[in-house]
């Protein structure tokens, strides 16, 4: 899992109250695991993440560190069941005067491509008697960041199937949040899970999440380096769930060039390097993205065209939708479901593309009714089946990127130790049914 700072009280915030908390008993023996082994089995009491809400027995073993920061610390480990299911374990300090974001906003999701939270419990330590508030999530084996890294190691570029599918999922799931009012707010290549076997992303770490309240201000120094929209760099504390899209536009483009497309050490040194390829923001500009900013000294750069960024053999439907989505104006990005429309990822339409390994894709058009409420005037183009057309337009779209997909490097593996859940990729949201799969 990928780490993020610890999230602190937003202005606005609720007031702090009280929080009813039960501090479950944590046992730690020798017992033999399911493969005859002895080894040290944690037992605690956890809460379900489920409704009704119910206290379940949790038994885990073979635990390691896999990260940390000031955000806490997440391990792995595997259930003392007969799944023997990898399971990753986020650990973050608790402040007993509030209710914690993050496992709020965990609690409300259920999506294909978001991590699922299993279960959740609560640890005082000694000798301070800090709380620490343990999240059960579903584990996945890699990250967008590491796989990308691997490519750039070998000098070679993420095969275009893999950009569009990573990608693809990335958006829908951003789509998703931003549906029940929760903007990420940290989206960078770190915070994305990938199974390299299936192809299926899950989008991580929701410690800088929060639900958006139109009037109700923000902090500005939020999400990553290199990530951050132009919004927040003006520092603007009325932004939208749009900062969301600049960052996946980032991480298209990155996974694309090989390297962070806007990198810098320091808020205006990034901006520069913005300004370098977006032109100068004009004052209107400027004005869409934080109304309150009122200096206005910019030298005057021109924009630098789009494709000469990027590679030669880059798709020109690629080059259009970073393009459509590393736009100066919040308002004038597309919005997630309006990304995955998009004809840069027509391929993953065409029901006989499949991966380089021969295996099919991943589920990518299987709709949930909620999902296909968000805009219904796009359902036809996500779901091809609907209208009808779906063989015309993907196969099309095959043809004109078949030489980028012939034969891409093997993605590299994910650690032998563990290996992903089967779950993965079948998972939908509960009892429903889409318009696609009726189809």
């Amino acid at each position: 899992m990928a780490s993020s700072s610890m999230q602190q009280q937003q202005p606005g915030s609720q007031a702090p109250q009280q929080v009813p908390i039960t501090i479950p008993t944590m046992t730690g023996n020798i017992f033999p695991t399911n493969d005859g082994v002895k080894r040290e089995v944690t037992t605690v009491n956890a809460s379900s993440n489920s409704k009704p809400e119910r206290l379940v027995e949790i038994k885990y073993s073979n635990v390691r560190v896999v990260g940390n920061g000031s955000f806490g610390v997440v391990y792995v480990a595997r259930l003392c069941d007969e799944s023997g299911e990898p399971i990753a374990i986020k650990k973050v300090l608790q402040d007993k005067r509030y209710k914690n974001r993050e496992l709020q906003i965990m609690r409300k999701l259920e999506h294909q491509n978001v991590v699922k939270l299993k279960y959740f419990f609560f640890l005082s330590h000694e000798p301070k008697d800090d709380l620490y508030l343990n999240l059960i999530l579903e584990y996945v084996p890699d990250t967008v960041y590491r796989v990308a890294r691997q490519y750039a190691k070998q000098r070679q570029a993420m095969p275009n199937i893999y950009v569009r599918l990573y990608t693809y999922q990335l958006f829908r799931a951003l789509a998703y949040i931003h549906s029940i009012g929760v903007c990420h707010r940290d989206i960078k290549p770190q915070n994305l899970l990938i199974d390299v076997e299936t192809g299926v992303l899950k989008l991580c770490d929701f410690g800088s999440a929060k639900f958006l309240v139109r009037g109700e201000p923000n902090v500005s120094y939020i999400c990553s380096r290199y990530y951050r929209a132009p919004e927040l760099i003006f520092g603007s504390t009325n932004y939208t769930n749009s900062i969301d899209v600049w960052s996946a536009g980032t991480v298209l483009a990155e996974l694309m060039l090989g390297h962070p497309i806007f990198p810098g050490d320091s808020g205006v040194d990034q901006l520069v390097e913005i300004i370098k390829l977006l032109g100068t923001p004009t004052r209107e500009q400027i004005q869409q993205m934080n109304p309150n900013y009122r200096e206005f000294r910019f030298p005057s750069i021109r924009a630098h065209p789009w494709s000469r960024v990027f590679r030669v053999q880059t798709p020109s439907e690629a080059i259009d939708l970073v393009s459509k989505v590393l736009e100066y104006n919040p308002a004038g990005r597309l919005t997630p479901l309006q990304a995955c429309t998009h004809s840069f990822f027509d391929e993953l339409r065409n029901p006989n593309t499949r991966l380089p390994n021969g295996k099919p894709l991943p589920p990518v058009m299987d709709f949930t009714k909620h999902e296909l409420t968000i805009e219904p005037h796009l359902n036809a183009k996500l779901c091809p089946q609907l209208a009808g057309n779906s063989t015309a337009q993907s196969s099309s779209a095959a043809e004109t990127d078949a030489g980028s997909v012939a034969s891409p490097p093997t993605p590299p593996s994910a650690p032998a130790d563990v290996t992903q859940s089967s779950a993965l990729a079948g998972e939908t949201e509960a009892n429903s049914a889409t318009a696609c799969e009726e189809k």
